[in-house]
């Protein structure tokens, strides 16, 4: 019975403070893990979304995060194994579902403002997203291979500075470089870059902006 009892064991997000996910998609206390398998007790609680909005799938928590991603009804299994680690061509695969939600749960880059603040605290995000090749990616990952892109002045129209290029814009794909990691890798921007919702967002943050933010 004993060696039954020990003979599941788990994979577990590590390095909580306070709270641990395992692989099954259970999340618990620290001191509630199995130290012999690594696995939450079946009677926490599994696929918990505690503090996560189910709409943009981003979450103030990382175990959490990891406790929801593991659900198959809030994220593709099948496609999220398949995605690619990194963003160059030689990259591997996460190969696991657990793999890409500890991988995507992690914060990023784009989601920091002032070297050392967050954006938001929902800064946890495990979405897939289809590109215009109907292909799954992180939202952190945009394709850009297919897409020539022009570097305008200010106040200039996309209308015009692609026909000064012999280029078309395509609005549908201002969207796929609409996203902080694009602007921050193509435009000489000083500041940080901050997401947001609205026309006029993402934007720089300039080194006057309010600390708070």
């Amino acid at each position: 019975e004993e060696g039954d009892q020990y003979s599941k064991s788990c994979k577990n997000t590590i390095q909580g403070r306070h709270f641990l996910a395992d692989d099954h998609g259970y999340v618990c206390g620290v001191l509630s893990i199995n130290p012999f398998s690594g696995c939450c007790p079946q009677t926490s609680e599994q696929f918990s979304c505690q503090g996560c909005n189910l709409s943009s799938q981003c979450c103030d928590s990382y175990e959490f995060c990891v406790s929801c991603c593991l659900n198959p009804t809030q994220t593709g299994k099948e496609l999220a194994i398949k995605m690619k680690v990194a963003k160059h061509a030689t990259a591997g695969t996460y190969g696991s579902f657990f793999n890409y939600c500890t991988g995507s749960c992690r914060h990023n880059s784009a989601s920091v403002v002032h070297e050392n603040a967050y954006a938001s605290e929902m800064h946890h995000c495990f979405s897939l997203q289809l590109n215009s090749s109907g292909l799954v990616m992180p939202l952190s990952q945009v394709e850009l291979s297919d897409i020539s892109i022009i570097i305008g002045r200010k106040g200039q129209s996309c209308t015009s500075v692609c026909k000064s290029r012999g280029q078309s814009c395509t609005l549908r794909r201002l969207l796929e470089l609409n996203r902080c990691e694009v602007l921050q890798k193509y435009m000489s921007c000083k500041g940080a870059c901050i997401g947001s919702i609205g026309s006029d967002q993402p934007a720089e943050v300039i080194n006057d902006a309010p600390r708070h933010l």
